[in-house]
């Protein structure tokens, strides 16, 4: 059994992950249940998530655990949809909200600031930070209740570094890391922990997004080196839930090797 599962901490635990349809998010809901954490997967697509729901079900399996599932459709910008979710959860049999996983977000074109279009600023600013905030505030309540709980958002680069191209994600991504270490501190007198998982280029569909469907123009932000993937992301959100008590990882930024900024990547072509 590997290392990062030599505990039994996160047993019995119910994990929710937002963005669990696919990319980091999947493979974070898949690595919670070979860790034998319960989940809630929460997503748009009912089938994409059912079929992430066979895959921790069929992992959970191999690692010997058992543990249960719930899938849920959500659009995170639907505010009375984020608002009803707790209550929702508990009359389907969800006991506690041990681990929440802020994941789901996104970026949408490069056009510089003076061309961005509103309903672009709109898709960021709501998927990244506003829903991230709301799902936070329905959740804290109940993790306040317990006196426990951890709070892991997906933070990324662009929160810690500016780039041409990115003013409206970049901006998001840093308030989410403000917002991130603000929580922490009003929080600090509880028992629960606050994350930010903050990962570079990781090869997922980000950048096909981001290109609007333009394959050519996403596979190219990878090639030449070995980026990172979803499952290496997911090992790190794990390995945080996974530690004692005692220990909060405040922020974790990961990189791929070959990387060392937003525009410096050393490219093999």
């Amino acid at each position: 059994m590997p290392s990062l599962f030599n505990t039994t901490r996160l047993q019995g635990k119910t994990a929710v992950v937002t963005g669990a349809s696919g990319g980091i998010g999947a493979a974070t809901a898949i690595l919670f249940a070979k860790a034998g954490a319960n989940l809630v997967l929460l997503a748009r697509r009912l089938e994409a998530l059912e079929e992430v729901k066979a895959q921790c079900l069929a992992a959970a399996k191999e690692f010997g655990v058992e543990i249960s599932v719930l899938v849920k459709t959500l659009d995170v910008t639907d505010r009375a949809a984020v608002d009803a979710l707790v209550p929702a959860l508990k009359a389907e049999g969800v006991k506690s909200f041990d681990v929440l996983v802020n994941n789901a977000g996104g970026a949408v074109g490069t056009e510089q600031a003076g061309d961005i279009k509103l309903e672009d600023i709109d898709y960021m600013v709501d998927t990244n930070l506003v829903s991230l905030i709301q799902v936070t505030q329905v959740f804290l309540p109940e993790m306040k209740a317990q006196d426990s709980g951890h709070i892991i958002n997906i933070g990324s680069l662009a929160g810690r570094e500016s780039y041409v191209g990115g003013t409206i994600y970049c901006a998001v991504k840093h308030a989410v890391k403000a917002f991130t270490r603000s929580l922490m501190k009003e929080v600090v007198a509880t028992g629960i922990r606050c994350t930010e998982v903050a990962p570079g280029f990781v090869e997922t569909n980000f950048a096909r997004t981001r290109f609007r469907g333009d394959e050519e123009k996403a596979a190219a932000v990878y090639k030449g080196f070995d980026p990172l993937v979803a499952e290496d992301i997911a090992e790190e959100i794990v390995w945080c839930a996974l530690r004692p008590p005692h220990v909060q990882i405040a922020e974790l930024y990961v990189l791929p090797t070959a990387q060392a900024s937003a525009t410096i990547i050393a490219r093999k072509l």
